[in-house]
């Protein structure tokens, strides 16, 4: 007979997200909940994303929880295991992981309208049954690999950068690098020299801005210690720092010329073949794709091993690449640097709400449509952290979280005190935020900066970033209204 667990809450996942919202229950008080991992660790991204480089690029003593802050950061960009230590680290300090079941993959959830509870089935067979199913599984998890033709006949490795082969040992070999995405121009300048030759394909230049990375002083890491309100002080001028760029994506263009320009310059002093520049100068308003932060990134490009290649791959032969020009290279290795699936990574949810009603299936459809990027009209105590529309191009998305697990608690709270049996948002609340909600994107610069990105869905629609401040954010999450919601009578 399957194993069958009940429970308060329900959590999947252990990132930033699942993780945050584990320390607010048990501030709460709670011990009724548990959170699904289907790794056997903690950490989410920083967990799964090992490949060469890999790193933060958001200066780590704003990426981190603000009441849990690390005064020991080695650097102000950290590594990705760094972060993941430090994930590891808070998991242990709030006894968390007595709450986790590791190895546990959620397969679908189904409401039962009668019982007011949610049934998660998991692909062991094991049956989670809770009141509260909250889920912070991110964006960033479905690696997308682009269905090449003849990518299954290739005979060498292939894999994505989320999915790092370490035991391919790179030396001399001819390595085929598809994407020059956020994961690439970390990764290519850590593998070129390595490389016997290295193509790097790509379809569209990002724009690259200088990275001001640097190791934090012993006098500063003391200072964090010992002075009460140093490091907070610290944090927040990197906030007010960054959130000063959200004029830029939103409405404001002209304010992100200056960052063109120095990106121009950063991109002139590093490449000084007139032709490589020229292919590495995007055609299109910065921001409009994500910005990128580099310092060592266009220098592996003037070496005499790597190869831009522009126009993207047409077909993967048995022991080379084909780019849309026809031109063949060869290749005993192929990586992926091409990003994850995000809007359409919701098209594998597998959650029937109220009356049978099936989201993945709703969302494809009409497009993804939620309240506050965290609750869904049909479908009663499910919430979703960084959901859709909460994602940010402009400063930490850790923040973002934090409002919404503030959020949710006081969405549980706001149900249990009024002994309800659920809550669910009004369907007329959820469309008008999103009328409001593409209104203010409809100017932003991912819709008029003449590129088209993963922030958009396949009929063009922004359904991942969230226009303007986040302290706009934070003002609307600060408290629920309960005139926002529908409490359903307990059973």
């Amino acid at each position: 007979m399957a194993e069958r667990v009940e429970t308060g809450v329900i959590v999947v996942g252990t990132g930033f997200s699942g993780l945050g919202m584990a320390i607010q229950l048990r501030r709460d008080g709670r011990e009724d909940f548990v959170v699904l991992e289907k790794a056997d660790d903690v950490g989410g991204t920083w967990r799964d994303n090992t490949y060469p480089g890999c790193a933060c690029d958001i200066q780590s003593h704003l990426y981190s929880f603000s009441f849990e802050q690390n005064p020991d950061w080695t650097r102000s960009f950290s590594s990705q295991q760094e972060i993941w230590d430090y994930l590891r680290r808070v998991t242990d300090r709030y006894g968390l992981r007595r709450n986790i079941h590791f190895g546990v993959e959620v397969a679908g959830a189904r409401w039962d309208a009668d019982e007011l509870r949610w049934h998660v089935a998991t692909a062991t067979g094991a049956e989670y049954v809770a009141r509260f199913l909250v889920a912070g599984i991110g964006a960033l998890h479905i690696p997308n690999i682009p269905a090449l033709p003849g990518l299954d006949g290739f005979p060498g490795p292939a894999f994505h950068s989320a999915l790092w082969n370490h035991d391919v040992d790179l030396r001399g070999k001819r390595v085929a690098v598809i994407g020059t995405g956020a994961s690439a121009i970390q990764f290519v300048p850590r593998i070129a020299p390595l490389a016997g030759r290295l193509d790097l394909y790509q379809r569209t230049p990002p724009w690259i801005l200088p990275k001001p990375d640097h190791p934090i002083p012993d006098w500063a890491k003391a200072l964090f210690h010992r002075v009460p309100g140093a490091q907070r002080a610290y944090r927040n001028l990197l906030y007010w720092l960054l959130e000063a760029r959200a004029l830029g994506f939103n409405g404001h263009p002209r304010m992100l010329k200056f960052a063109e320009k120095f990106a121009r310059w950063n991109l002139e002093r590093s490449i000084s073949d007139p032709s490589l520049r020229a292919q590495l100068t995007p055609d299109y308003a910065m921001g409009c794709k994500r910005v990128l932060v580099a310092n060592d990134f266009y220098p592996a490009l003037n070496r005499d091993n790597v190869h831009l290649v522009t126009g993207g791959v047409a077909e993967v032969r048995s022991a080379s690449v084909v780019d849309t020009a026809g031109v063949e290279r060869d290749a005993d290795v192929i990586i992926f640097g091409t990003g994850f699936q995000v809007t359409d990574g919701y098209d594998y949810l597998n959650i029937t709400g109220r009356d049978g009603r099936d989201l993945a299936k709703e969302w494809r459809t009409a497009g993804i449509q939620t309240h506050l990027g965290m609750s869904v009209a049909g479908f009663p105590n499910l919430f979703f952290l960084l959901g859709p529309n909460t994602g940010l191009g402009h400063n930490s998305v850790v923040f973002m979280i934090e409002s919404q697990i503030r959020y949710v608690s006081g969405a549980i709270k706001l149900t249990e005190r009024n002994r309800s049996g659920a809550i669910e948002v009004r369907q007329g609340v959820q469309d008008r935020f999103q009328a409001d909600i593409q209104h203010r994107l409809a100017n932003g610069i991912w819709t008029t900066g003449g590129c088209t990105s993963w922030y958009l869905d396949a009929k063009g629609v922004n359904r991942t970033i969230w226009p303007g401040f986040t302290w706009r954010y934070w003002l609307r999450t600060h408290r629920i209204d309960p005139a926002d919601y529908e409490l359903i009578p307990a059973a």
